[in-house]
C-alpha cells in the first residue's frame, strides 16, 4: 500500500494535536485509500482556542463516494483516537457539500469561517451560502431551541443538575445561530464567542444574560438562569423573524 499523502498546514494547529491527527490520516488512508478525498479540521483547534480538557478536535472526511464498509472499519478505531482527542468526523463526499448549502448553511458556514485543510482541495473558502438560507435556519433554529428548552423543561422534574445540562447542551448550537445572525449583518469573520453574542447585544440594543451564563460552562446554572436564557432565545426568535 501507498503512502498517504503528507498533511499539509499542520503547523497552524496545536503541537500536541500533530502526531495524533497524523496517526488518524494514516489510518484512514489503510483502510479508504484514494476514497479519502480531503480533512478539513475546524472548531477550536482551527481558531487556536483549543483545550483538551473541554475539546475534542472536529473535523471533515472527504470521501469521492460513501462506503459504508469502510466507515464500519473507521468507526472500530472510535475509541481508539477518542482518547486521543479526536472525534468522529462528518464525513460528506463534493456533492453533499454543494447541495447542502440550503438546508445546512450555519453548519457550513461554522467551517467555512474556522477551519484548517489537512489534506486535498479546499472545499468550504468559496462555498456561497444565499442569505435567504442562513436567515431561515436561524429563525428555526429559535424555534427549535424554544421547542426543546420546553420539553427538556418538562422532562427534568425541575431538577437543576438537569436543567444546567440542559443549557450547555444547547451551547454550540446557540452561538452558531448567534454567528449565522452576524454574518446576515455582513460580520463574515469568524469571531470568539464572547465577541459574537457583544456584536449581537450591539444589534439588539440589549443584553443577553440568560446567553451569557448558557455558554459558561463553570458555574452550575439556576432556575433564573433558565428562565433567563427563554427570554432571550425568544427575543433572538422575534429579531430574525422580523429581518
Amino acid at each position: 500500500m501507498t503512502a498517504p499523502p503528507a498533511l499539509q498546514h499542520l503547523n497552524e494547529l496545536p503541537e500536541d494535536l500533530r502526531g495524533p491527527l497524523t496517526r488518524f490520516w494514516v489510518r484512514v488512508h489503510e483502510i479508504m485509500g484514494s476514497n479519502a478525498r480531503g480533512w478539513v479540521v475546524y472548531g477550536a483547534a482551527a481558531a487556536g482556542t483549543f483545550d483538551p480538557l473541554v475539546h475534542q478536535v472536529q473535523s471533515v472526511l472527504v470521501l469521492n463516494q460513501i462506503d459504508l464498509e469502510q466507515l464500519r472499519e473507521l468507526g472500530n478505531e472510535g475509541t481508539r483516537f477518542g482518547r486521543l482527542g479526536i472525534a468522529a468526523p462528518l464525513v460528506m463526499t463534493p456533492q453533499y457539500i454543494d447541495q447542502s448549502r440550503d438546508t445546512f448553511p450555519l453548519e457550513l458556514l461554522e467551517i467555512q469561517q474556522r477551519h484548517v485543510t489537512l489534506a486535498g482541495p479546499e472545499y468550504f473558502d468559496r462555498l456561497e451560502l444565499a442569505e435567504s438560507h442562513v436567515r431561515l435556519q436561524c429563525e428555526r433554529e429559535w424555534k427549535v431551541l424554544l421547542i426543546t428548552m420546553r420539553q427538556g423543561l418538562l422532562a427534568s422534574l425541575a431538577k437543576k443538575r438537569l436543567l444546567s445540562q440542559l443549557e450547555q447542551n444547547l451551547a454550540d448550537t446557540i452561538v452558531r445561530t448567534l454567528r449565522g445572525m452576524l454574518w446576515l449583518k455582513g460580520q463574515r469573520q469568524a469571531l470568539p464567542a464572547a465577541q459574537v453574542i457583544l456584536q449581537v447585544e450591539n444589534i439588539m440594543n440589549r443584553k443577553l444574560p440568560g446567553i451569557r451564563a448558557a455558554i459558561d460552562v463553570q458555574p452550575s446554572h439556576q432556575w433564573e438562569t433558565f428562565k433567563a436564557l427563554y427570554h432571550d432565545v425568544t427575543m433572538l426568535s422575534e429579531t430574525v423573524n422580523g429581518w
